[in-house]
């Protein structure tokens, strides 16, 4: 008897012996490898690296990746805020941590991504992937294509939300790469990264990173990981007098540990970085074989009202309108055009001093754009919820411009107005916009063709809302036109005058021309009878003020640097 119990004793001892030596093997306390990086964000010049290529796990920062796509997929029309996303039995099933998903349920891709970038749920960002790819499988395979096309030379995925699996490795510099690309190329959507809380549909969750947004100064981003055999991850950015940061630290031995760490790294990256610094954007993505490789049409869910369908189409401007020739005759007199471009000028002038008086300080904000609005012309209105900008001082300024555009005559009005100019019967001008504006607020109508990849016009089911987040309205799409074509965006009387005043290289074409409407708003004194173009470049597209004399452009430009707006004049 006395034997037996001694072995069952000594069998109970090496079941504890191995538990606790199980536990420690698992615990999270265990040094992970280190690496980091530091870079500055206007550059891309590396300020300070340490094992920055070594190949790691990169836990729930894999997130940014798929957080990347989500918004390219938002950003071509495949998919929208609003669609509704069928849950799937893998996605419901991944382990903590989870908002909460359960099988066949549906919910908002705009939930998903809150989940995802806030509360790094990882059945939010599986959903994701599944919702966008069909399966992770494919999903894991575009993520790899695209880290490839953005520079990340030593990064593999094989999920959507981080786990540990094999070959699933990244690198401090990559990871930091994506940072920058998803502050440049989105930065309708970057503010989602600094919101300490949010609500996802099924719950308010919170960020993970809030510890660090609330104690380093400047910090707005980006994103937590943490995983047994990764240790504590975290890619991060701040700003501070101009100065924009971008930092990745592998291997921290706690949450504490780790923000200390990130805290050091960028104080560090301020003191070394130059205080006026060129801004100079990356390149956007180049992906081998087109974008027409990175997803099939198939792969997307199609729903109810087709918002999961794919659409071809280049998102560019077809026709650029400008005043037309006096019915009748095969080309305007040279009286014609002077008298037109005077037309066009009052309307305009007319149109940015309403602008000018909405901005008035005494006004709050909403009640100068609403003013605006009925002041240029009645316009549908776009209903946007849960819609906050990154500063409040550009509130104003979107209003006021959305305003103005809305309120713009079409082609024919314009035409008949300048007829009445040469005519000087002003009456008749204000008579004809007055007329040329909808009662009524009307629907939401998409103002362009859709070329199917046969090259036959289709008229495009009307497109869901898709309101951003929490910033500014997604950009309406645009049609097929060349690349190399300008699109003018008014009309000039500038004559001989060569110069002209650069404000900035934007994402698309209608970040562009927002950009130029904003501008021109905040500077009408010197720039009111310039030309507004949008001039597609390789990285992106130009925003310029033609049509100045030297003397123009050059107080323009001191004018606008004076206001914290960043510009360079060009010659002829």
């Amino acid at each position: 008897m006395a034997s037996l119990l001694g072995h069952y004793a000594r069998l109970l001892s090496f079941m504890a012996l191995s538990a606790i030596i199980a536990l420690i093997a698992a615990s999270p306390l265990r040094a992970a490898p280190y690496a980091s990086i530091v870079i500055d964000a206007r550059t891309g010049e590396v300020l300070y690296a340490e094992n920055a290529d070594t190949r790691l796990h990169p836990a729930s920062l894999t997130k940014m990746m798929t957080l990347y796509i989500a918004f390219e997929e938002i950003q071509r029309g495949n998919i929208s805020l609003d669609t509704m996303v069928t849950v799937t039995k893998q996605a419901a099933a991944q382990p903590p941590s989870r908002l909460g998903l359960r099988a066949g349920q549906k919910i908002s891709l705009r939930n998903l991504i809150r989940a995802a970038a806030i509360k790094s749920a990882n059945d939010a960002a599986t959903a994701i992937g599944v919702a966008i790819a069909g399966n992770e499988a494919d999903f894991a395979r575009r993520m790899t294509r695209t880290a490839k096309a953005l520079g990340m030379s030593n990064t593999t995925f094989k999920n959507a939300n981080g786990l540990t699996a094999d070959g699933h490795l990244s690198t401090a510099r990559d990871m930091t790469i994506l940072g920058r690309h998803l502050f440049y190329d989105f930065p309708q959507y970057y503010n989602l990264f600094s919101r300490r809380s949010a609500d996802a549909g099924l719950a308010t969750v919170n960020n993970t990173n809030r510890r660090f947004l609330d104690a380093y100064e400047g910090a707005d981003g980006i994103k937590t990981g943490f995983t047994n055999a990764a240790g504590f991850n975290l890619t991060a950015s701040a700003d501070r007098g101009g100065k924009r940061l971008i930092a990745t630290i592998f291997g921290g031995k706690s949450t504490a540990d780790r923000n200390a760490k990130m805290m050091k790294l960028l104080d560090l990256g301020f003191g070394k970085a130059p205080r006026n610094a060129p801004v100079n954007p990356p390149d956007a993505p180049s992906y081998q074989g087109g974008e027409e490789m990175l997803v099939a049409d198939t792969d997307l869910p199609v729903t109810a009202d087709g918002a999961g369908k794919t659409v071809r189409a280049s998102m560019q401007i077809t026709t650029s309108l400008r005043p037309l020739a006096r019915p009748g005759t095969a080309s305007a007199p040279p009286e014609t055009v002077v008298a037109t471009a005077e037309a066009v000028d009052a309307m305009q002038s007319r149109i940015e001093g309403a602008l000018a008086a909405a901005l008035a300080p005494e006004d709050s904000l909403e009640s100068q754009a609403a003013e605006l609005a009925q002041a240029a012309a009645p316009a549908a209105t776009l209903a946007v919820d849960d819609v906050e900008l990154a500063s409040a001082g550009t509130a104003a300024t979107d209003a006021a411009t959305d305003a103005t555009t809305d309120a713009l005559p079409d082609a024919e009005t314009l035409a008949a107005a300048m007829e009445a100019a040469n005519q000087s019967d002003a009456n008749a001008v204000a008579d004809m916009m007055a007329q040329s504006a909808p009662s009524e607020p009307e629907p939401e109508i998409i103002p362009f063709q859709v070329v199917s990849a046969a090259g036959v016009a289709v008229s495009p089911r009307p497109q869901k809302r898709n309101a951003p987040i929490y910033d500014d309205v997604a950009a309406p799409a645009a049609t097929d036109l060349p690349a190399e074509q300008e699109v003018i965006l008014s009309v000039s009387t500038s004559g001989d005058r060569h110069w002209g005043v650069n404000v900035g290289r934007f994402g698309s074409s209608y970040d562009a021309e927002r950009a130029l409407l904003r501008t021109q708003l905040v500077e009408s004194a010197t720039l009111n009878g310039s030309l507004r173009k949008v001039m597609p470049r390789s990285g992106g597209f130009d925003a310029t003020f033609v049509g100045l004399s030297q003397d123009q452009a050059d107080l323009a430009c001191r004018r606008l640097q004076a206001r914290a707006i960043q510009c360079f004049t060009m010659g002829p």
